[in-house]
């Protein structure tokens, strides 16, 4: 089926499949889909010149990786024969089929995937705009910053460490909790740790959000000297004068604390990109409205989703990601050519916790919380603290990332078979 034919067809350039993102989810739906249909017009949007291996950053916060190692230029990922327009999408029509460009060109579809990333809200906390890479504030969760948490570790002697864990949903949950712990983990090493307070604030109640891997997390809070914080969202930061300003409910009212720092790794809240509400895309918190198995809109057939910006309950990871992509491709193709969709997503999401270096807690869940583990536990056990899971992390995981997610090769991500 063509888009619809009133549209002005002289400023329409149409494509069998239009995708918005060039991040993990739109280049690997695209090298998934032309694996399928070699043949497949498909145009990719994204404004951004560079791609990101973005769960690489705790590990360049952690002195692990280079940042350099983390970025490719873009034009090097888009699969062979896309159309790429250099551009931002501004706005999608789903009834018309058609995306308008930030440059005001207009691109008509059959399929829409929609995968555009989120929004790190940085403006949310007063101040912290101001200071992010100044007076002992960094993020792991910004190419630039990842080094500088490296090198405030690294520096610090004494004093306070503060790590923020903001309201959810974020990408990558476990990653304020991965800094944390391989920063104490590098300053035991140093000797430095009885002289440093490290403290994690959460706007949460719970440690992690499956409780299968608490017990772990909890022995190295312990071995660490922790001092967990729950309830706590971070409102305000003084750069110059190195202190943060949490809020935390106390019964029906709200306690303001003023919290000193040596350093401070930020989390800020994060967001769905405005077009997707604009567009009328959105659930009712601003997120793709898709079916949770199949990744299609639920309002919008010949539109379909995946990543960070998805209303799946899932964890935003790129480990979810790299099991969406096969979904999308196998559902989008049935319903090009009419058949029922056949490919079911099941939750998956992996958060490789970094508790210290060399040992991770490889926690794969999938919906509900329930566990999906991609080894038997006599190879590893995910609730344990392994050498494995490093090495995966450490070893494999980035090569997997640019050599076989990006490039359509679907290694232990096949989907599962729709119940219908």
């Amino acid at each position: 089926m063509k888009p619809n034919q009133d549209a002005d067809q002289s400023s329409l350039k149409y494509h069998d499949v239009v995708i918005i993102g060039a991040g993990a989810g739109g280049i690997a739906t695209a090298a998934s889909l032309l694996k399928r249909q070699k043949d497949l017009d498909i145009a990719i949007i994204d404004s951004c010149e560079i791609h990101y291996y973005q769960p690489g950053w705790t590990m360049v916060g952690g002195g692990v990786f280079s940042a350099e190692s983390t970025r490719r230029k873009t034009e090097t990922v888009i699969p062979a024969g896309c159309h790429w327009y250099r551009v931002a999408a501004e706005h999608v029509n789903p009834d018309e089929q058609v995306v308008t460009l930030s440059d005001a060109r207009r691109i008509g579809y059959q399929r829409l995937v929609v995968a555009p990333g989120l929004i790190m809200d940085w403006d949310s906390v007063e101040g912290l705009s101001e200071t992010l890479g100044r007076n002992g504030v960094t993020s792991n969760y910004r190419y630039d910053l990842a080094p500088y948490t490296h090198s405030l570790v690294e520096n610090l002697e004494e004093g306070k460490a503060l790590f923020i864990q903001p309201p959810m949903p974020i990408k990558c949950a476990g990653a304020p909790q991965k800094a944390m712990y391989l920063s104490a983990d590098e300053w035991r090493r140093k000797g430095r740790l009885s002289n440093i307070d490290v403290s994690y604030h959460s706007a949460g109640q719970v440690l992690f959000g499956v409780e299968d891997y608490v017990p772990e997390l909890q022995k190295y809070v312990d071995r660490y000297g922790i001092d967990l914080c729950f309830g706590e969202r971070l409102i305000a930061i003084d750069g110059p004068a190195k202190t943060a300003r949490f809020v935390k409910a106390n019964g029906e009212n709200q306690e303001v604390l003023d919290r000193p720092f040596d350093m401070l790794h930020v989390v800020p809240t994060q967001r769905a990109p405005a077009f997707i509400a604009e567009s009328g895309l959105a659930n009712p918190d601003g997120w793709i409205d898709l079916d949770h198995e199949t990744l299609q809109h639920l309002r919008y057939p010949t539109i379909f989703g995946l990543g960070d910006a998805s209303g799946t309950p899932n964890a935003k990871t790129m480990a979810a990601v790299r099991k969406q992509a096969p979904v999308v491709a196998e559902n989008l193709l049935a319903s090009l050519r009419d058949k029922e969709l056949p490919a079911a997503y099941l939750g998956y999401g992996s958060c490789p916790l970094t508790v210290e270096r060399g040992r991770i807690v490889l926690a794969e869940f999938g919906y509900g919380g329930k566990l999906q583990p991609s080894f038997p536990s006599w190879i590893n056990d995910g609730t344990k603290a392994t050498r494995m899971a490093w090495w995966l992390k450490a070893k494999q995981l980035p090569w997997l990332y640019w050599n076989g997610m990006l490039k359509g090769r679907e290694w232990m991500a096949a989907p599962a078979a729709r119940k219908v």
